[in-house]
C-alpha cells in the first residue's frame, strides 16, 4: 500500500500536510475533492476507519447544512451529504490501505503504525 492524501489543494491544512510530508520526504499520492470527488463506499469505508471524526462538524459546510439533515446526520443521509459536499470532510485525509487519519496531526502520524510507511 501506499499513502494517499485526500483533501482540497488550495486549502490551508492541505498545505500545511503537504509541506510536512515533503520535509520528511514521505511519498504520497494526493487526491483532490474538487476534481475526484468520493464515492459513497469509498465515505463508508472511511466512516468505518475514523468514525465521526471524518466530518468537520466546525466547518461553514456542516454549519449550512438544514437543521433536518444534521439533526439526524447519520447512515445514508450523511453519507450522501459527504458525497454531494466533500468540504464536510476534515482534511487532511491520510489513507494507507486500512489505516486512516483525518486532520493535520503530524505529532501524531508517526505513532500510527503503517500511516506513513510504503510497502515496496
Amino acid at each position: 500500500m501506499s499513502l494517499v492524501v485526500y483533501g482540497i489543494k488550495h486549502c490551508d491544512s492541505m498545505k500545511k500536510a503537504f509541506a510536512w510530508l515533503d520535509a520528511h520526504q514521505i511519498a504520497y499520492t494526493f487526491v483532490d475533492f474538487k476534481i475526484s470527488p468520493p464515492t459513497e463506499t469509498q465515505v463508508e469505508t472511511w466512516l468505518t476507519g475514523v468514525g465521526d471524526m471524518l466530518v468537520n462538524t466546525r466547518g461553514p459546510s456542516y454549519r449550512q447544512l438544514p437543521d433536518a439533515t444534521r439533526a439526524d446526520f447519520t447512515g445514508p443521509r450523511r453519507i450522501a451529504a459527504i458525497v454531494a459536499k466533500p468540504t464536510l470532510i476534515k482534511r487532511p485525509l491520510l489513507v494507507n490501505g486500512s489505516i486512516m487519519t483525518v486532520g493535520f496531526a503530524p505529532e501524531n502520524w508517526g505513532s500510527i503504525p503503517s500511516l506513513l510507511t510504503t510497502d515496496t
